[in-house]
């Protein structure tokens, strides 16, 4: 499943595509959006936003689509007139006169009005975005401390979108293995330095990927990494799936496991118990 950095990069290009620009025609594949989408054609799109890993495209007219990728939707803009080659079923394609925008697989699409989406219901218990550039460390840190989080192992309270929203699978591994604590830790046994250093790493690891289209290595260690030709995918991360690979940090064996229900990876030198 996409997280928060990718949403927030596929936003990047959808914008780039349709913001500011009038919807001239919509292509539905979904029954239950075909009445909602006629509304929206004429159309001028004020913004495309993210929230975690939803998506939302709001319009000038008060209207706004609302997006979750959930596993297998994905996002792509394409000159009109032209489709990319792929055997996934087109869900929603937004037209503007020279470029569209098309959403395939994803059917959690639905349009509302923007001032209702307060009350919706995945958008309405999310917490705060990833993402957002007003989120500070000491926030997350209070979160954590949060009765209703703190007695939470950390695996299973950063799958969470309750307690931030965006942070997935390779995110969670990244972030736990950046702050140098154990999956099975819970807030309320780490150090205030302990605390702090997650608090700061859940930021610090999640901008990185999204600045680096899904890298959370450290800069110098990526550009080495760069350098040696190797697979986009073994050199993107720190842990997260490189089971029986050395650590980048100690060269121990990277250890991977199950917690709910979703694969995780650590360092059992860098990433104690203690």
């Amino acid at each position: 499943m996409p997280e928060g950095p990718e949403i927030r990069l596929a936003a990047d290009e959808i914008a780039k595509v349709i913001e500011n620009q009038v919807i001239e025609d919509i292509d539905v594949g979904l029954p239950h959006l075909i009445c909602s989408a006629k509304k929206l054609i004429g159309v001028k799109v004020e913004e495309v936003e993210t929230r975690g890993k939803a998506m939302l495209i709001h319009f000038t007219n008060g209207l706004s689509v609302y997006s979750h990728n959930q596993l297998y939707g994905v996002w792509k803009t394409v000159k009109r007139g032209t489709l990319p080659k792929t055997k996934r079923l087109l869900r929603l394609a937004l037209h503007t006169k020279t470029k569209s925008a098309l959403l395939y697989s994803a059917s959690d699409i639905a349009v509302y009005e923007r001032h209702d989406l307060t009350q919706h219901p995945f958008l309405s218990k999310i917490g705060p975005d990833i993402l957002n550039q007003d989120l500070h460390w000491r926030s997350i840190a209070e979160r954590l401390q949060d009765k209703r989080f703190c007695n939470r192992s950390l695996s299973i309270l950063y799958l969470d979108q309750h307690f931030i929203a965006g942070i997935g699978n390779y995110l969670r591994t990244e972030i736990l293995f950046a702050a140098r604590v154990h999956p099975d830790l819970k807030a309320k046994q780490l150090s205030s330095l302990q605390l702090e250093t997650l608090a700061k790493q859940t930021i610090l690891i999640a901008k990185r990927a999204y600045d680096t289209k899904g890298h959370t290595v450290p800069t110098a260690l990526g550009k080495a990494l760069a350098e040696t030709k190797n697979s986009y995918e073994s050199v993107r991360f720190m842990a997260f799936n490189r089971e029986g690979l050395p650590c980048r940090e100690c060269v121990n064996p990277i250890v991977k496991a199950k917690r709910n229900g979703r694969r995780i990876y650590w360092c059992e030198l860098c990433q104690t118990q203690q």
